[in-house]
């Protein structure tokens, strides 16, 4: 039986925006996730979907009054920039030192994808009413020739080892080595081109470099001509040859977010920061006990930083948004040692929860969710600080499964100032909105510049690889058996609902379609 189900909720048009306050510019589609692989849920967010809570969605964009363009880091090629490198200098000065930055730094602003599904109670609206045994799959219908689509439909899912699960932390400390950087698979090729004056640094030269550097390893060839050029009876000595080439090999190596992060603090550090990863869904024991902690935080980031009014953020929009979650926990041989699944990322100072990255672990990618704070702590920009730690964390699970090397940072909204911060994550693509393809977001900038919509993809002859070509092989869940949309369609007594299945399929493209059951009452 399939993991994945259902229920798709259509379009909903004309509702408040979050990122250009029009009360009537948003236009989306939706649908309500019963439960789902990680996989499927994989393939939907690379066709430009987005989960919050149980509510999948998805923006028509080239109708939405702010475009939502999917946007990926290629982590394993990611660099800091001097900006990325302040804020972590000034977490690792306060922590080991106690010092308090005197300027505050503007915080990065959250996404505001809550703020959207909860406009006009929409996601609420959407959520399902059919009853648990309406859901229930007592037979699959194998006539005219379908079939089951899960080979492994018989077998009985192992019990996930919570104990396993819970404790995947993230502490700073000396032991950690740093991942190697390498070439992430299912890249596009990267093709920079020179930015226009006052756009930024131009990533097809080498990065700048500072003058003590320079002066530094000059001194070094300096030494190492003299020594070449002495006589015979003073030769340079093997290891301080091999000294002076470390020295000049580290001194020209930029440094990466693991190098201020998992570095030796003294033992008379006035502060200690732990990262903690425990499974939001199903909820582990860990999450549990922290949960009205963790709740706590999330109210107060609310009431201050997004004003709300006390009586807004209640537990039940908490739960429902940031805590429930259609995802399956699963554990592969080659996966993470956490598995893959929902995660609250927990930012522990002190022993007390200062801030929460709310994540999801995929096949392909650490996928960010939201991230509330503590207002208490914006002088140490959490924002930017957390982007940062789940890059790296992306970074160390990738040792273990290699084909796990992107983080996805949500969507860019380019016609939304505000929102354009994520392009400083560099090298990062954003998702063709017609063909699905990845394209550098050095191609696409200019573009978005001339318009809010765009097709990135150049090729004007190219299509969409994953659209639907066999509507009939759609799986369908009706009366609580499973069957192909063929089956169904004949099936079916009253209006016909093909205009409504051919619009789901065409969002969620064919192999998604095939492997999902949509629920048809």
């Amino acid at each position: 039986m399939p993991a994945a189900l259902v229920e798709y909720k259509g379009w909903k048009e004309g509702y408040r925006c979050g990122y250009c306050a029009s009360e009537h510019g948003k236009v989306s589609a939706g649908m309500w996730a019963h439960s789902m692989t990680v996989q499927d849920y994989q393939d939907l967010i690379d066709r430009g979907w987005r989960r919050s809570g149980k509510y999948v969605y998805k923006p028509i964009m080239n109708q939405t009054c702010c475009p939502q363009y999917t946007i990926r880091c290629q982590a394993l090629r990611f660099q800091p920039s001097k900006s990325h490198k302040k804020v972590l200098k000034k977490m690792l000065k306060f922590i080991s030192k106690g010092d308090v930055s005197k300027v505050v730094s503007e915080e990065e602003p959250m996404d505001s994808h809550i703020e959207d599904a909860v406009a006009c109670d929409f996601a609420y609206k959407s959520e399902s009413h059919v009853s648990q045994s309406e859901l229930t799959l007592l037979s699959v219908d194998r006539t005219e020739g379908v079939e089951s689509e899960d080979k492994d439909a018989g077998e009985t899912r192992e019990e996930v080892n919570v104990q396993k699960v819970e404790s995947c932390s993230l502490q700073i400390c000396a032991d950690k080595d740093t991942p190697v950087l390498g070439e992430p698979s299912r890249s596009a090729k990267m093709v920079h081109s020179p930015p226009k004056p006052g756009k930024g640094a131009d990533l097809s030269k080498p990065p700048c470099r500072k003058a003590k550097d320079i002066r530094k390893e000059r001194k070094l060839q300096k030494l190492l001509q003299n020594q070449m050029c002495a006589s015979e009876g003073s030769p340079l000595q093997a290891d301080q040859l091999l000294l002076l080439q470390n020295s000049k090999s580290k001194a020209n190596q930029p440094k990466t977010i693991e190098d201020f992060v998992f570095v030796s603090l003294p033992d008379d550090a006035p502060h200690k920061l732990e990262v903690r990863v425990v499974r939001s869904s199903p909820p582990s024991s860990q999450f549990k006990a922290t949960f009205q902690e963790s709740y706590e935080v999330y109210k107060r980031y609310q009431m201050v930083i997004h004003k709300d009014p006390p009586d807004k953020p209640t537990i039940n929009q908490f739960t429902r948004f940031l805590c429930d979650s259609p995802l399956e926990a699963e554990n592969a041989p080659t996966g993470p040692e956490c598995g893959y699944g929902s995660f609250h990322q927990q930012y522990w100072l002190d022993g007390k929860i200062i801030a929460v990255g709310v994540i999801d672990i995929l096949p392909y990618c650490v996928s960010s969710v939201y991230l509330y704070y503590d207002p208490d702590y914006s002088f140490l920009s959490l924002g930017v600080y957390s982007a940062l730690r789940e890059i790296a964390f992306t970074r160390q699970l990738h040792e273990k499964s290699p084909d796990l090397c992107f983080y996805y940072m949500g969507f860019y909204i380019h016609s939304c100032p505000k929102m354009r911060y994520k392009s400083q994550y560099r090298p990062s693509d954003l998702l063709c909105p017609e063909t699905y393809i990845w394209t550098p977001i050095e191609q696409c900038l200019p573009l978005l510049e001339r318009s809010k919509y765009c097709r990135f993809n150049q090729d004007l002859e190219a299509v969409d690889e994953g659209r639907v070509t066999e509507l009939g092989r759609v799986k369908i869940l009706h009366k609580r058996t499973m069957m192909s949309y063929s089956v169904y369609k004949k099936r079916r007594k009253g209006p016909s609902d093909e205009a409504s299945v051919q619009q789901y399929a065409s969002l969620v493209g064919q192999t998604c379609s095939e492997r999902m059951l949509l629920f048809r009452s």
